[in-house]
């Protein structure tokens, strides 16, 4: 994502006519995008810069909670078609450089996210698969990546993520900080009646 003044994609439905009118006017970086890109590049990996693409609730959402002033340049980078948790891993590493430059890596979804099954049957499989995520997110760096590359054996994983395009933002952020520890930074057993959910800073 290169654009300068970066526009709002409001990418959901059925929510209230308000939350189309969600405005959030930080700057882009394209220099820095442009920086990320030719990282990702050097690892051999397939991207580019879109020059369009403007700021969705991955980003607006936490950012304005973070950052309400949106004063401070942000930028996006896609997730993969495949999902496939390597590439993700990969990818992360290719941008671990930009932490010692003094840019914030942010892997930005929910640990759960099944859109039919929230309320109280959400109850013990998303308990389930946040205690493994919580063992998991404490194992030493090496063996916290491969334990993850297998996450859909974990318990209730299918029915807490039946499209995991919620979790691998955490892989990317895990790659980019592979041997540091993770903390753990936000837990709730009750969100959406039922959901229980976790946040981490790695590092």
């Amino acid at each position: 994502m290169s654009v300068v003044h970066p526009g709002m994609l409001h990418d959901y439905g059925g929510f209230p006519p308000e939350t189309y009118k969600i405005t959030y006017p930080a700057p882009g970086a394209p220099d820095l995008a442009q920086r990320t890109a030719d990282l990702i590049k050097s690892a051999g990996l397939p991207t580019h810069l879109d020059p369009k693409r403007g700021f969705d609730h991955g980003t607006f959402a936490p950012a304005y909670v973070m950052y309400p002033n949106a004063e401070l340049p942000i930028f996006q980078i896609s997730l993969q078609h495949s999902y496939d948790p390597a590439a993700h891993f990969a990818l992360g590493r290719a941008i671990a450089p930009l932490r010692y430059e003094g840019v914030l890596i942010v892997g930005s979804r929910l640990s759960y996210h099944n859109l039919r099954l929230f309320g109280p049957g959400a109850k013990a499989p998303s308990a389930a698969f946040d205690a493994w995520l919580s063992a998991t997110m404490a194992l030493p760096g090496d063996q916290r990546s491969n334990t993850l590359l297998d996450w859909d054996k974990a318990p209730s994983a299918r029915i807490c993520h039946p499209k995991e395009d919620h979790l691998v933002p955490l892989f990317a952020a895990l790659g980019a900080a592979e041997f540091e520890p993770a903390t753990l930074t936000y837990h709730d057993k009750n969100i959406f009646g039922g959901v229980t959910a976790s946040s981490y800073r790695i590092g």
